[in-house]
């Protein structure tokens, strides 16, 4: 009976029982891999030769088969597991069966298993329990303990599941962030390749400009003088001419003869004339090629053409207050805190600070870039530089500069930033979609630190505070533009 339901379940192209069996329309069953590689030979059913069209090469999985197949398997290998426990073959099992363990025998002392020691884990007999090894282990009856570890096995199944799919979750999740890291890495590599190939192709463009104006520079000067020269070639050969022609002439002693002949060449023209200094009236046309600033700071000047051409540029923020005691200029681009009205207090530090808020456009989405210049402030005074969001909403969070240092401050704790130069600029750089913060030293574009709030909220703005000494000095906060 068991031999012909076994031959029911075989496939007839691997011989062996069905794995992820599928039905076609004649009615005939196979291993979806092997129908698979079948059909694609040729559109045949293997058994009855029955033509299978090819919509019908979408085979779903019969389920009925799928389970008969799965219990035909299991049933072999229990019964292989049977045949190789009649050959002395040795298996270890998950979960053992209580009343086979009851008769099994101590290895050591070769009497009856009864115990379960909960310290050690592990079988023990009678003689095991009173030994040194088990010294005030704690032991429970074998039954008892299985039953204990029954339950505890079975209400750690009950959540087993849901651990499984959340964990699958969780690593589906994660597997489509290593997907889009890929993809997005992808998208910044072409990214920076248009953009450096766009610089690439101003720098091309330019350089051939640049070189087409010296050429045509080149062009102009090598025409004057080629006009000079021809002046000069032309002079030269009517001297040479008037030369031989000259010393012809002396060579003729008759006076008759003489004047005759040099009459007859050179007509009404007097000697004074014709010997009159020519080389007076020439002048060399010097080299003057030159392309001005671009000859010694072609670099320079090309960079700064290139920072008109640059997207996206950095935002040109402008700075608004109405603190009376702040001055703001016409450009909107520096503050200067000029307080009318200030009294000192010297009770707990040297100086103390009047903080004029200032802020500029909103940012919601996408990034930011600009740039601040300090100047040479003071060391008395004091100046704190705000994040692009107010403090009390970026995380209490802050880069401030006193004149002396740049510090990142919060309401708990202070932390000085080390510079082997100190930053005479600050560049900012918000993203906001990771809602993180940097600052650069502008001049050299270097990282100097990055601040992170999940709790920011956009849109956002920035802000800069000012500070006041009583030694005040004219050095202004400035946006700077490029």
């Amino acid at each position: 009976m068991e031999d012909s339901i076994s031959k029911d379940l075989t496939c007839s192209i691997c011989l062996t029982i069905f794995t992820d069996p599928v039905s076609l329309l004649c009615g005939h069953s196979f291993c979806r891999e092997c129908i698979t590689n079948s059909l694609s030979i040729k559109d045949q059913c293997p058994q009855c030769r029955t033509t299978v069209p090819k919509e019908e090469k979408y085979l779903p999985t019969s389920h009925i088969l799928k389970s008969l197949a799965e219990k035909a398997k299991e049933a072999e290998k229990i019964k292989t597991k049977q045949r190789d426990e009649t050959t002395g073959v040795s298996f270890i099992y998950l979960f053992i069966d209580v009343m086979s363990v009851s008769e099994s025998l101590c290895p050591e002392h070769e009497e009856k298993l009864k115990l379960f020691c909960e310290t050690d884990r592990q079988l023990a007999c009678v003689i095991c329990r009173d030994g040194e090894k088990h010294d005030g282990h704690k032991f429970k009856p074998i039954r008892e303990a299985a039953t204990s570890l029954r339950r505890e096995l079975e209400k750690g199944m009950e959540h087993l599941s849901d651990e499984i799919h959340a964990i699958e979750s969780l690593a589906n999740m994660q597997r489509e962030e290593i997907t889009k890291t890929h993809v997005m890495s992808q998208q910044l590599m072409t990214q920076i390749s248009t953009q450096f190939e766009e610089m690439h192709q101003f720098l091309r463009q330019r350089e051939e400009e640049i070189k087409n104006e010296l050429k045509e520079k080149e062009r102009e000067a090598v025409e004057e003088m080629t006009e000079k020269f021809k002046a000069m070639d032309l002079a030269l050969s009517e001297s040479r001419e008037l030369q031989v022609k000259g010393t012809a002439a002396l060579e003729i002693s008759d006076s008759v003869k003489f004047l005759q002949s040099w009459t007859e060449v050179n007509n009404m023209l007097t000697p004074e004339c014709l010997f009159r200094p020519r080389a007076n009236d020439l002048q060399v046309a010097r080299t003057s090629l030159s392309l001005g600033p671009y000859e010694s700071h072609l670099q320079f000047f090309v960079w700064k053409e290139m920072l008109q051409v640059v997207k996206p540029r950095a935002e040109l923020l402008s700075l608004r207050g109405k603190n009376t005691d702040v001055t703001v200029s016409d450009d909107l681009r520096s503050l200067l805190c000029t307080p009318k009205k200030f009294s000192f207090s010297r009770e707990n530090d040297i100086y103390h600070t009047l903080n004029y808020s200032f802020k500029t456009s909103s940012f919601g989405s996408g990034q930011a870039r600009s740039s601040f210049e300090f100047g040479s402030m003071d060391a008395s005074k004091p100046s704190g530089f705000g994040s692009t969001h107010a403090p009390q909403t970026f995380g209490g969070h802050f880069l401030k500069y006193d004149g002396q240092k740049y510090v990142i401050s919060n309401q708990s704790s202070v932390t000085e930033l080390t510079f082997t130069d100190r930053p005479r600029k600050i560049g900012i750089y918000l993203n906001c979609s990771s809602k993180e913060l940097s600052f650069y030293d502008a001049d050299k574009m270097k990282h100097v630190h990055t601040l992170s709030s999940s709790l920011m909220s956009l849109p956002v703005s920035a802000y800069f505070n000012i500070g006041h000494s009583e030694d005040i000095d004219r050095n202004p906060l400035t946006v700077c533009w490029y």
